[in-house]
């Protein structure tokens, strides 16, 4: 009996000798997400020990960047709309960091695992909340000098200049 081309046992060694590597950089890569993100809630005045809960870690962002708390929840469980809430919640967390946001918002969406390490054990400083509910009102004021300015321009139309035209 030939038994030279049975290489099941080899096979079988070798994929559970790469799934357990696989396993224990999966758990480095986790491990360094949920340290990155604990030393960024600590930077916030947050409890650190909040980024290992999967759902209470999301409605921990939502308070960080002014968003109210169904923001985090609605981020963390409600399937397709999440996506959206998510990807908004990291604009704003970029913000609250004093980060330039299309960059680094782009960066922690693909690059998570690097962006928040470096946010959380760098020299990023928390500035506060940035969403138009905590700077008090809404996103659209800083545009209001600009519409003062173009008001002079064309003058007061309430009280025309020439009543007689």
């Amino acid at each position: 009996m030939d038994n030279y081309g049975n290489y099941d046992g080899v096979s079988g060694g070798l994929f559970a000798g790469i799934g357990i590597v696989g396993m224990i950089f999966y758990l480095a890569v986790i491990v360094l997400y949920i340290a990155g993100l604990w030393k960024m809630f600590e930077k916030a005045g947050k409890p650190g020990w909040a980024a290992i809960i999967p759902i209470y870690n999301m409605i921990i962002i939502a308070e960080i960047v002014g968003k109210p708390v169904w923001w985090g929840v609605v981020a963390a469980l409600v399937p397709c709309v999440n996506i959206v809430f998510s990807i908004w919640l990291i604009n704003l967390l970029m913000k609250s960091f004093g980060k330039e946001v299309p960059l680094w918002t782009i960066l922690a969406l693909f690059f998570g695992i690097v962006v928040f390490p470096i946010l959380g054990f760098g020299d990023a400083k928390y500035i506060g909340p940035t969403a138009a509910e905590a700077t008090g009102g809404n996103s659209f004021n800083n545009l209001k000098g600009d519409f003062d300015n173009l008001k002079d321009s064309f003058g007061d139309q309430n009280n025309p200049q020439n009543p007689t035209v």
